[in-house]
């Protein structure tokens, strides 16, 4: 296992389930494998296919994870009947269409998570809409790569530690590292895991122009570090 540090945030390239059983974190935001075997026929560089993504397991396991203040799990509006009942559907409105049938459905221009409060829940900046916007920003160093102006947004909903165990190239993490917000993230393939490292020390010194104050959680993130560790 390797692990890096960068002032409050902690990666590890390793398997999630052997470092999420070590500490219960503030908050979870990922967008786990849910099943799709997902691997792009269209685009000139083709990524690494999805590892665990043959089944809805690991979704399964990811909402099963505790969370003090939420949790937020990107999936598809199909896995709902996979999974426990969320207390809101978050919809994220994209700038594209993806691919589909291409006659029988909808052109698709959203992407779902699922949102369960935990038993510390607060709402950090008042109470959110459910439909948030960003433009996909393409898939350069990931296949399902989520644009970091949109993990901006959900992390304001949120208070505490992050936690992501399906990390990919890193987009939760550059988010926390320009909002401030304490890290710890969990890559299994090598490349993204090197991707996100590289993406997420450029981001400590380019901070966001919607950074809060600091909070005073620094004893929170230093036990949750510690026992991460």
């Amino acid at each position: 296992m390797r692990v890096e540090r960068f002032d409050d945030i902690v990666l590890y390239n390793a398997d999630c389930r052997d470092i999420a059983p070590a500490a219960v974190y503030a908050t979870i935001i990922t967008d786990p494998p849910y099943g799709m075997e997902f691997r792009s026929n269209h685009r000139s560089t083709k990524h690494a296919a999805i590892a665990n993504d043959g089944d809805v397991g690991m979704l399964q396991w990811t909402c099963g994870l505790p969370a003090r203040h939420s949790k937020y799990i990107f999936c598809r509006w199909d896995n709902l009947p996979d999974v426990p009942k969320p207390k809101s559907m978050i919809t994220w409105v994209k700038n594209n269409w993806s691919m589909g049938d291409l006659k029988h459905e909808h052109g698709r221009q959203t992407e779902v998570a699922l949102f369960y409060p935990g038993e510390d829940h607060f709402f950090a900046n008042g109470r959110p809409s459910d439909v948030v916007r960003a433009p996909r920003t393409g898939n350069t160093d990931h296949p399902t790569q989520k644009p970091v102006e949109l993990m901006e947004q959900v992390i304001l909903w949120t208070d505490g530690v992050v936690f992501d165990p399906f990390m990919g190239s890193g987009s939760t993490g550059v988010a926390c590292a320009r909002l401030g917000r304490g890290f710890v993230g969990v890559e299994l393939d090598a490349g993204y895991f090197d991707s996100a490292c590289r993406a997420i020390e450029r981001a400590i010194d380019q901070p966001s122009m919607f950074r809060p104050k600091p909070a005073n959680d620094n004893a929170v993130t230093a036990s949750l570090f510690g026992d991460a560790a």
